[in-house]
């Protein structure tokens, strides 16, 4: 028995000892696998990891004070520098319209991290609450489409709260009521003052090709109170909700145009309710304010019939819309089109901003009774007699600064005609026929200035899309090259300033300079058309040259230009005015 025991202990010495060694074996092999899956923040200490990012907590470090949106793509700049493009002069309107667009943006990009946030405040309620609840009650509420296995349950309500310090209960106090709500930005819509053809619609329609929110443009003038024919005032939100291609949320953040808002002014003599004048105002207010309007979405009459298998209307002015006065700036890609008809939506128009543009024919008399000065005795100014279609100031630099309501440079000569619309206020408006409550739900004001003989110069050839290119475009078409020289462009915009008509006479002048020769090159072998400053004068004809006179051609422009220079530098030297001749007598030592 002990022999069988001391052979027993040594098997199991052996097998101990093959047992040890297979565990160190293992014991040195393991940690590099067992290390890849468990791991501490001690393991990172000595590495390039020098910090944590959470989502919820607030970004520290160099970008701590970075905007949560990023840079933006429209600036106030931006916009500008693209309205430069297309509209010549006009910096100050360009600016106040620039800022009020990118303002607007701004609005919207608040509204939308504010709703973002309470979105997520109310997920993380949700989510308590579901911790907080007893499992009964979340077994009954998933149970209750299949049959309730407790239908006698009901929820549990927390009388004074569930931590220990609110287990009593409250006591009263006398603090006041504390309004958590977010801060919130008021829009600031805008009127832009002018003559016609100054570029008013020009800036507005140029905006809204590369805005990405819906925008639209109306006509104030079919427009008459509720109940009386014509257009109903809330047309403009159902154009813009068009334009948005019946999206509701888009709708409520886009941009309307209301034109000819002048011509809504209370009427100076009224033969019973003025319904298309103070009527329409009082129909805007609380539109401009910001309402609920249900609009009923009813197809156009000339609209051609939806495609029920991509869902894209075809139109023949390329809107895809059938609205002729909508102008999708943003029309989302993909998007369903109008319902059935007859179906209503329900607009609210608190964030639509809103844009007004008007002639206002004979505000300029009004603000020159208001600022100017007796005309009785010696050395005082003479107004003209026709002064409510004055479109300029010259001489009362000292009158104008006076009551001019933003600041300008010093800098600035005297002599440079001014705009009196540009010291136009609230009164002038209301004088002039709209009632106080639409001024005053219009704060921003900026005036445009008419356009004189320099200025129709440069928007013939200046612009991106200027007349001269267009009809150099045409006449290319059929192969032939047409030129003007500089003195005809100079004579051109002379007689589109004698019209009265702005920038929009500048294509009248060309049509009746242009009428023979588009109906005698096509076809012809007419290669090119000169335009001097005779046939602009109506004393000759365009002159026609054939293919293969192109040295004669441009010979005959370099003459007609050496000529215009001569002609320019004998005016600058020419006595204008008494006072130049007497100055320049003065340098001279005559005097």
């Amino acid at each position: 028995m002990a022999v069988a025991g001391v052979v027993v202990s040594q098997q199991a010495r052996l097998s101990y000892i093959a047992l040890s060694s297979i565990r160190r074996s293992f014991s040195t092999t393991s940690p590099q696998y067992s290390s890849s899956s468990h791991y501490h923040p001690s393991d990172f200490s000595g590495g390039s990891f020098t910090g944590s990012y959470e989502p919820g907590l607030p970004t520290s470090g160099p970008l701590a004070e970075a905007s949560a949106f990023g840079v933006p793509r429209l600036t106030p700049k931006a916009l500008k520098q693209h309205l430069d493009q297309f509209v010549v002069g006009q910096e100050r309107a360009k600016k106040v319209l620039s800022v009020a667009v990118y303002n607007h943006y701004q609005r919207i990009q608040e509204l939308q991290r504010q709703n973002e946030e309470l979105e997520a405040l109310v997920q993380q309620r949700t989510r308590r609450e579901s911790g907080e609840r007893h499992p009964i009650e979340g077994r009954a509420s998933r149970m209750r489409s299949a049959g309730n296995e407790f239908p006698g349950q009901q929820p549990t309500v927390h009388l004074y709260g569930t931590s220990q310090s609110q287990m009593s209960p409250p006591q009263p106090v006398s603090s006041p009521i504390v309004d958590y709500s977010p801060l919130a930005i008021e829009k600031s819509n805008i009127m832009l003052l002018g003559p016609s053809g100054v570029g008013k619609t020009l800036m507005a329609k140029t905006l809204a090709r590369i805005l990405e929110v819906p925008f639209s443009m109306s006509d104030c003038t079919p427009f008459t109170q509720a109940g009386y024919i014509g257009e109903d005032a809330d047309v403009c939100v159902q154009r813009l909700l068009a334009a948005a291609n019946y999206d509701v949320a888009r709708a409520e953040r886009g941009i309307i145009c209301l034109d000819e808002v002048d011509k809504i002014a209370t009427a100076k003599v009224s033969h019973g309710k003025d319904v298309s004048g103070e009527g329409v105002q009082q129909a805007l207010l609380k539109i401009i304010e910001g309402t609920t309007l249900q609009i009923n979405a009813k197809s156009e009459r000339n609209a051609p019939s939806k495609s029920p298998s991509n869902g894209f209307q075809p139109s023949g002015n390329g809107g895809g819309l059938g609205s002729g006065s909508t102008t999708g700036g943003g029309i989302g890609i993909g998007s369903s089109g109008p319902a059935a008809k007859g179906e209503v939506y329900n607009v609210r128009t608190d964030n639509i901003l809103f844009i007004f543009t008007g002639a206002f024919i004979g505000l300029q008399k009004i603000i020159m009774d208001r600022v100017s000065k007796g005309s009785i005795g010696f050395g005082q100014p003479v107004r003209a007699s026709n002064a409510e279609n004055q479109t300029s100031l010259k001489g009362e630099e000292e009158l104008f600064r006076k009551f001019l309501p933003f600041f300008t440079s010093n800098d600035e000569s005297g002599d440079e005609a001014r705009n009196p619309l540009d010291l136009v206020e609230p009164g002038d408006l209301q004088k002039f026929g709209l009632i106080p409550e639409l001024v005053g739900r219009v704060p921003v004001t900026t005036a445009l200035a008419a356009l004189d003989e320099e200025a129709l110069v440069r928007v013939l050839t200046e612009p991106r899309n200027s007349l001269m290119r267009q009809y150099e475009q045409l006449f290319q078409l059929s192969g032939v090259e047409v030129r003007f020289t500089s003195a005809a462009l100079r004579e051109v915009a002379k007689s589109a300033l004698g019209m009265g008509t702005g920038a929009r006479g500048l294509r009248t002048v060309l049509e009746r300079l242009l009428g023979d020769a588009m109906f005698e090159s096509p076809g012809s072998s007419i290669k090119y058309i000169l335009i001097t400053e005779a046939v602009a004068k109506k004393e000759q004809a365009p002159v026609y040259l054939a293919r293969g006179q192109q040295p004669r051609f441009h010979a005959m422009i370099a003459a007609e230009e050496e000529e215009w220079e001569r002609r320019k530098e004998n005016d600058d030297e020419r006595v204008q005015s008494f006072e130049e001749y007497r100055e320049k007598a003065k340098a001279a030592g005559v005097v």
